[in-house]
């Protein structure tokens, strides 16, 4: 996999999805030197918790994305509101088409098309219609898919894990989450790798793989 893409396009419905979903695979991808893009459609204004400022993820997914190695001018900022992506399914799609045309990725990384989060579904149908010609993973959110199909692995290695849990620790209004937790970060990456026989891993659906 690592000869034949260069180019990646991360799209995170919202600000930290990009992490949860593959943010030791992004931390391998830029160690090994490929140009990795990231777009994100909402910083969740609207359901920041009160004692943070309502723009706090954009500071966070700044510093998060950063920290994984992702360059600033590779960051891309959208701000759409949180759970109203299936109402602008055309402006998403149409911004879709934009990175594609602009960016021309060789991968791309969505949500799983049975992510039960309306924006994260939304992502993944739109994204499909834009990319439909090239190569697309989906990456597994446990607490959002129903089913997901473990077609592709990505070995890693534990400073990779670490690098995500640093990545998701700077989500400090995230923090409240429960699968925050690094245990079950750490947890999973174990449980993916001894699928495949590896130390660690990070899993990831097939819809489309062009070589």
């Amino acid at each position: 996999m690592s000869d034949s893409f260069q180019k990646i396009l991360i799209l995170a419905p919202h600000t930290d999805d990009g992490e949860f979903g593959c943010g030791a695979s992004i931390n391998k991808w830029v160690e090994e030197g490929k140009e990795v893009y990231y777009a994100t459609f909402s910083a969740c204004k609207q359901s920041v918790l009160p004692q943070f400022p309502e723009d706090i993820l954009i500071t966070e997914v700044k510093a998060a994305t950063a920290s994984l190695g992702i360059a600033s001018d590779h960051l891309i900022l959208h701000d759409y509101e949180v759970r109203t992506f299936t109402y602008h399914r055309q402006e998403i799609l149409d911004d879709l088409i934009k990175l594609r045309e602009t960016l021309q990725p060789d991968l791309v990384l969505m949500p799983s098309l049975n992510d039960i989060h309306q924006d994260h579904k939304t992502i993944a149908e739109e994204g499909l219609r834009a990319f439909k010609f090239g190569s697309i993973l989906c990456y597994e959110m446990p607490w959002n898919n129903l089913v997901f199909n473990t077609t592709c692995f990505i070995t890693l290695e534990q400073r990779h894990i670490d690098k995500k849990i640093e990545a998701l620790k700077l989500y400090k209004s995230q923090a409240h989450r429960p699968y925050s937790n690094p245990e079950f970060i750490k947890g999973l990456a174990l449980n993916r790798g001894i699928q495949i026989n590896a130390n660690l891993a990070e899993v990831f659906e097939v819809v489309r793989w062009k070589l």
